[in-house]
């Protein structure tokens, strides 16, 4: 009988396999054969319409039909790509925005905010239209020719605010706590754990980073709309924005319209009034183009995408680890093609021996070509250690940049043991051989062990933004001690080269290299979707046991527990920019 049941198990797995294989062989068939169908027709509106998180590259092949389905993301590389290339396509008429709620950051938003300027400057049209605009929806908008919003809609415009969650009286009730040896004044990234309040010093570096942030957006809709900053402050102040009457009165818009009327507006655009528009929306734009090249040239510049906190072993899409990088940048170095490499950092730092594993290789790729680096909405602490090994940096007004400094964080649940009556006792052959314990306070002697390894750290790194920027390690160190800046402040400052994009960076780079003409190389290549998809199957349990726990202790609580958690599970000295800085 046990033979008989285990043969007929193996049968029923065979026959589940095979069939898993031959629907996903049905799906690939399938989605192979859907560029092919895209159909672009005469007198067309793209729709601009991004449904999923924005990354700065998605790191898949654009061939690859498996990467459609499973991928979740939309690359911003692509977003800009497809908007350049509608500029010049005589079937697209115009650009319709009519999605609320992009997930895209500041600086992402206005890569894209940018892309539209300058094709409307092919004197095309660009219409933007929402129930609901937040305010980067609204600041993306305002790059339209006209704006319109639902009657019954609303606008949020009230300036920018940011939140950051302390857990002193957590650590106190909890009895986990935990242990931080930091550099830096204002490194901020620990001080959530050290305290209840903000201290004066994160207080008024937020301040400054947000009324940076603030301005650059603020200056931008006012060239838009024909307004004045004063005026917009005014408004912002005032909440005179928030109902479709006001937003009209005050100029924040052009027109009050329901769904219907808007697609009237692009029917009359494109000369088929009476008529619905012809639209195309993005993702099907982006399968119609995915052969069309941007940029073309025999020669190449290499584009590494750096996004993700910077980790010490394996990463993936999400994360930037040593070795991925090491691949890609010694790949460009060797490949007599490219002549010129762009390293695009959207990170908030993290591993400081990463961070001086990937400083090293960027070195080894200056010595035969340039390297020039485009900062997106986040290059702190790692994230611009990294960027000062490079040629030259370019910055959006709006990234977040610099708090260079270094911290370590340590877990201790030493209350929490006392409070259940756990005891521990260590036993060593040397005075530091039990350097430290999970169930015990931190002791004097570890913690000027840490804090001798946080000097050595935060000293070398000061030494390599010296070098990089050209300037004394003690200009170096008056402009660190954790500090952020905006993108703006830190051009004043002299932390970075110049204000733009990834576009500027890439023509710094062939002007370096010598090249007219190039096509671009995007790296690094991760796993497709179903690779991808095989290796979370896996992970579902975990997945659906986090759903039961957030209905339980809400969102709130998830975000709390996944902070301390993260904080747990960091190795070695930081240099990241921790905090959880949500910008509102």
């Amino acid at each position: 009988m046990a033979f008989l049941r285990n043969l007929l198990a193996s049968i029923l797995g065979t026959l589940l396999a095979l069939g898993i294989l031959f629907f996903m062989l049905l799906i690939f068939v399938s989605l192979a054969g859907s560029a092919d169908q895209v159909q672009v027709k005469s007198e067309s509106v793209l729709e601009l319409d991004i449904p999923y998180p924005v990354s700065e590259f998605s790191g898949y092949d654009s061939e690859d039909p498996f990467s459609v389905l499973f991928d979740p993301t939309l690359g911003l590389n692509e977003i800009v790509k497809a908007i350049a290339l509608a500029k010049s396509d005589d079937r697209i008429k115009g650009i319709s925005l009519n999605r609320s709620f992009v997930m895209a950051g500041i600086s992402q938003t206005r890569a894209i905010r940018n892309a539209l300027l300058d094709f409307k400057a092919s004197g095309k049209f660009v219409y933007a239209y929402a129930d609901v605009y937040t305010q980067k929806d609204y600041y993306l908008a305002t790059a339209a020719d006209s704006v319109f919003l639902n009657p019954v809609g609303s606008l949020d415009f009230k300036g920018l605010a940011a939140e950051v969650l302390y857990f002193g009286d957590f650590q106190d009730k909890s009895g986990i706590r935990m242990e931080v040896v930091r550099h830096g004044k204002y490194k901020s990234a620990v001080e959530p754990f050290l305290g209840n309040d903000m201290s004066p010093e994160n207080r008024s570096q937020l301040k400054s980073l947000l009324q940076g942030v603030w301005t650059s957006i603020r200056d931008e809709i006012a060239l838009s709309r024909t307004l004045t900053s004063e005026f917009l402050d005014t408004v912002a102040g005032n909440l005179e924005g928030r109902l479709p009457n006001l937003a009209l009165e005050n100029g924040l818009i052009d027109g009050v319209l329901y769904q219907d009327e808007f697609e009237q507006k692009l029917a009359m655009a494109t000369g088929r009034a009476g008529s619905k528009p012809n639209t195309v929306s993005l993702t099907d734009y982006l399968k119609y183009t995915k052969n069309k090249r941007r940029f073309k040239g025999s020669d190449r510049i290499a584009v590494i995408y750096a996004e993700g906190e910077i980790i010490y072993g394996q990463g993936g899409s999400d994360f930037i680890d040593p070795e991925t990088m090491r691949e890609s940048l010694r790949q460009v170095r060797e490949d007599k093609k490219v002549k010129a490499v762009v390293l695009r950092i959207n990170s908030p730092g993290g591993s400081a021996l990463s961070s001086e594993l990937i400083w090293r290789e960027i070195q080894e790729v200056r010595k035969v070509k340039p390297v020039v680096v485009s900062f997106s909405d986040v290059a702190a602490s790692g994230g611009y250690y990294i960027g000062v090994a490079s040629d030259m940096i370019f910055t959006e007004p709006t990234t977040i940049t610099g708090s260079i400094g270094v911290f370590a964080t340590i877990p201790n649940v030493n209350g929490l043991a006392d409070k259940f009556g756990i005891n521990a006792e260590q036993v060593g052959t040397h005075r530091q051989s039990v350097d430290y314990s999970l169930f015990e306070p931190l002791n004097d002697d570890f913690r000027e062990v840490l804090r001798s390894d946080i000097e050595i750290t935060y000293n070398l790194f000061l030494t390599r933004v010296a070098e990089g920027r050209d300037i004394s390690v003690s200009r170096a160190d008056s402009l660190a001690q954790g500090r952020v800046w905006s993108g703006t402040d830190a051009v004043a400052l002299g932390l970075a080269d110049a204000l733009g994009g990834l576009d500027d960076a890439l023509s710094a780079a062939a002007d370096l290299a010598g090249i007219d003409s190039y096509r671009i190389l995007s790296l690094p290549q991760y796993k497709n979707g179903l690779e991808q998809l095989m290796d979370e199957l896996g992970a579902t349990a975990t997945h659906s046991g986090n759903r039961a726990i957030e209905q339980v202790i809400g969102e709130d609580g998830i975000l709390l527990l996944k902070e301390m958690q993260r904080q747990a599970q960091q190795q070695g000295v930081q240099a990241r920019l921790p905090f959880q800085l949500k910008i509102n």
